[in-house]
């Protein structure tokens, strides 16, 4: 029979097993993330203030297409004690729909990877005042200067559905998406068309580590059998594993593909802000060994000199 220090001091291993199981399933991380600097509804401050409140401890930074929020989200981090992950979110397209390519630890301040954003930036704008002139022709009427003024950057299709909620048109920019902006409305515009190995090919050039973002959404598990080879022979490290509203056996199958291929299983929120995504903030788990993997490629390839990239020619669109 136990006696009563025994059954104490089993009482404390259980609570301190409890409590390690804990810090491991609490999330502290979150690599996937959007700021004012492109689409997403807080600037980069504020981005790293919310991660501070709700206690992580790792954030990426990934806007579409522009590195031009990481220098201020680094200073806050700095500040807020938080590990910022350089990062960016690159559109591809694809026969159906769209397939973002996320990239880790670019160095980001070369001039020839600075380049190319620059000219999918602005293809990024004219798409917006696009889209306007669109709305516009079908009487919904909303200015591109007022659209502009709301990004206060880069312009994103969310700055555009948040001028149609100023306006009226819609109660939610999920509404505006649906109705007027979303792909199959009349002032869906389509965009700069890269291919998901362009922009393997593209992170790669500035010594960052290319991930393959929500793949479930496209190209689906079936089709990502069918790319994987291509995409791992045109550089690709990381295969977005924990993403979202992925199911435990969507997980199961993310990560025995990430092992059968030797790619790092990464994973985020996707966060723009409130009513964007279903997902909050760190609302997904992902495990400390994703951070680790990463810098761990990172380090490898920090100072050396990169394969080049040659942005190909834009389609013309009617």
């Amino acid at each position: 029979m136990r006696s009563p220090r025994d059954s104490l001091n089993r009482l404390r291993q259980v609570v301190e097993d409890l409590v390690e199981l804990e810090w491991y399933m609490t999330n502290y991380i979150d690599l996937h993330t959007h700021s004012t600097a492109s689409d997403g509804i807080y600037s980069p401050t504020e981005l790293l203030h919310k991660a501070r409140e709700i206690g992580l401890r790792v954030l990426a930074l990934t806007d579409h297409d522009t590195s031009g929020g990481l220098e201020e989200a680094a200073q806050a981090a700095r500040t807020l004690d938080i590990e910022l992950i350089p990062g960016i979110e690159l559109n591809t397209d694809v026969s159906g729909g769209e397939v973002h390519v996320l990239g880790y630890f670019p160095e980001f301040q070369r001039p020839e990877f600075q380049a190319v954003l620059k000219v999918l930036r602005d293809a990024r704008e004219r798409r917006g005042e696009r889209m306007v002139e669109l709305l516009n022709e079908q009487g919904v009427n909303i200015s591109w200067e007022r659209v502009r003024e709301i990004a206060q950057g880069s312009v994103g299709r969310p700055h555009v559905a948040k001028a149609l909620m100023e306006a009226g048109y819609v109660q939610t920019i999920g509404e505006a998406f649906d109705k007027y902006i979303g792909n199959g409305c009349y002032a869906y515009v389509p965009r700069y068309k890269l291919t998901p190995e362009d922009a393997v090919h593209l992170i790669a050039s500035a010594n960052g580590l290319p991930v393959i973002a929500h793949p479930l959404e496209l190209p689906g598990l079936d089709e990502l059998r069918n790319w994987l080879p291509g995409l791992c022979e045109a550089g690709m490290v990381g295969l977005e594993t924990y993403y979202g509203l992925y199911t435990p056996e969507n997980e199961r199958e993310l990560l025995a593909l990430a092992h059968e291929y030797n790619l790092i299983p990464t994973g985020g929120s996707d966060f723009h802000g409130p009513g964007m995504h279903p997902t909050p903030l760190g609302g997904r788990y992902v495990p400390f060994e994703a951070v680790e993997r990463l810098k761990a490629e990172a380090a490898k390839r920090r100072g050396k000199t990169p394969p080049p990239f040659k942005l190909p020619p834009p389609v013309q669109e009617k």
